[in-house]
């Protein structure tokens, strides 16, 4: 009986819906695992696909195609190693979230996924149905058991596998990030493995899709939750993981093991993988800003530097009569640093036109916020025209601060198809920026060094609507309003915890306020880079009318 066993590890990046792309992903690793006498590849939770499809894959056609491209993607590879791939499989009236072995030409077994993941970004219990636990499959000599995803973050699912014969378990997964996430997978799966006493291998999805970002990080456990082998975060890797039979069962042997970035490397690197993946996947090859001179905006300028090239992004400065020279001068600065095109259209004559065309139906009144978002929705405007014309892509700049109160006009600054910096908040914008600063990767196609100025990090933030305007007229100082967001909103904590905690309460209850009252302009932004377990869309999902309030 073979005491070895050769595992292929493809941790890839596929299109959601661009079938035939995401078969010649797996063919191409299918080749390399050929290549390397593997016997078996593996690719990820609904590789096929894509993840998550959502409602698409309600649709019979779009089933039935995935289907049968698992049938000949079996026949096509039937000389060579076993794959395993992620694939929906509908029949008998019921639709799973599947994993398909293929082996000798056919499909010769199906696991369903048995826990549904029903939070945060996932309601899989409106699409899918729940599966059966299945038992093992085998592949050569190995006997392999497979929960997916989810069922791998409780115990029925693996002890079941490890009962019935299991000798190793597959995981493959479409584990989106958030800060933190990591830790919690290697806690679960460590459990996984002391309770089964059965090597563990993680396999993970990379890449973005829409608001999320797969990071990889697949891993490999031996039993005592030893890790043999760490494939790297956020990178597309293939890793050959070789299994030996001992007296004790299978073992994987050691392998690489990749070094994780802290979680400001990860943040910025989510935030750049998911604008560089929602624009290839989506068909945009360039994008613009408003480039206010601000630090929200330098940063975006900087992650879409980094995302696609300075070449690619255009930056406009709008100015209007209240635009400080120091922030003409800043504008100039980050795009020179970041040698990214600017244009300067002011916006003085078409505000006054508007203000003309708009004088006897005001007249009589006191100018008001009305005069100043007139000013946001011109350059929102004017960006969105050069957008049409050009066919870059408006990207806009609000902060998590920002969206979650909403200073911010609709239909104005928030115009835009995409932010990254949609969930991070303004203090973490700062340091950012610093972070930037100071760090260059491979992966980061703008240039190295300072490219964002000091002044532009240290200034008092202001919108520049008004004379003398700073955001602090209208808000708590950032520290202060920051941590109360983070306590109302990713926390879910009461009024009277923050309260307790020290904060004023009129300030608590005036952005609780704001939160709720903001909740239409969140439903009518633009999608943005998830870096939490609370970001606004599908994390948090609140009714846009709510005339409830925390009186605690």
């Amino acid at each position: 009986m073979a005491d070895r066993f050769r595992l292929t590890l493809a941790q890839l990046n596929p299109t959601l819906g661009a079938l035939e792309d995401n078969i010649a992903q797996a063919r191409a690793a299918w080749e390399q695992a050929r290549a390397a006498g593997s016997d078996m590849l593996a690719l990820p939770e609904m590789f096929l696909t894509g993840y998550q499809v959502q409602d698409i894959v309600r649709k019979p056609a779009f089933t039935a195609e995935a289907m049968a491209r698992v049938e000949a993607l079996a026949r096509d590879c039937a000389q060579g190693p076993a794959i395993g791939i992620g694939a929906p499989y509908a029949a008998h009236g019921h639709l799973y979230n599947a994993y398909y072995i293929c082996q000798g030409g056919q499909v010769t077994a199906r696991v369903f996924k048995h826990h549904l993941p029903n939070e945060g970004v996932f309601d899989e219990c409106r699409v899918y149905d729940s599966g059966p636990i299945n038992g093992p499959y085998s592949v050569g000599p190995l006997r392999i058991g497979t929960p997916i995803c989810e069922d791998a973050w409780y115990e029925d699912v693996a002890e079941a596998l490890a009962e019935t014969g299991a000798e190793i378990l597959l995981v493959p997964n479409g584990s989106p990030y958030h800060r933190g996430k990591f830790d919690t997978r290697m806690s679960l799966m460590v459990s996984r493995v002391v309770e089964t006493g059965l090597p563990l291998v993680y396999l993970n999805l990379a890449g973005g899709q829409d608001d999320q970002v797969f990071d990889g990080g697949s891993f490999v456990l031996n039993p005592g939750g030893h890790l043999a082998v760490q494939m790297p975060v956020h990178d597309t890797a293939l890793t050959h993981v070789d299994f030996t039979r001992t007296p004790q069962g299978w073992r994987a042997d050691d392998g690489p093991r990749a070094t994780h970035p802290d979680a400001w490397e990860q943040d910025y690197r989510v935030m750049v993988t998911a604008l560089r993946d929602y624009l290839g996947k989506s068909g945009f090859a360039k994008v613009l800003l408003g480039l206010s001179g601000g630090v929200d905006s330098a940063l975006v300028a900087a992650i879409a530097a980094d995302a696609i090239g300075p070449q690619n992004v255009r930056c406009v400065m709008l100015p209007s009569e209240y635009t400080s020279a120091h922030s003409l001068e800043d504008a100039a600065a980050v795009a020179r640093a970041l040698g990214c095109r600017l244009d300067e259209v002011p916006i003085t004559g078409p505000r006054g036109a508007v203000t003309q065309a708009l004088a006897p139906l005001f007249a009589g009144t006191a100018p008001d916020v009305t005069e100043e978002n007139i000013q946001s929705r011109l350059r929102g405007l004017i960006l969105m025209a050069l957008s049409n014309k050009f066919g870059e892509m408006l990207l806009t700049t609000g902060n998590k601060s920002e969206v979650a109160v909403g200073y911010a006009t609709i239909y104005g600054d928030m115009a835009g198809g995409y932010n990254p910096i949609k969930d991070l908040y303004k203090t973490r914008v700062f340091q950012t920026c610093r972070w930037r600063n100071e760090n260059h990767r491979d992966w980061m196609m703008g240039p190295a060094g300072v490219v964002i100025p000091p002044r532009v990090i240290d200034k008092p933030p202001s919108a520049e609507l008004r004379a003398d305007q700073k955001d602090e007229d209208s808000l708590p100082p950032y520290e202060v309003l920051d941590a109360i967001l983070e306590g109302l909103i990713d926390d879910e904590r009461s009024v009277a915890d923050l309260v307790a905690a020290g904060y004023e309460r009129d300030t608590v209850k005036r952005v609780e306020h704001l939160i709720y009252i903001s909740e239409y302009k969140r439903f009518q932004s633009a999608p943005g880079a998830r870096l939490t377990a609370r970001a606004f869309w599908l994390d948090r999902r609140y009714p846009i009318v709510n005339r409830w309030r925390d009186d605690s």
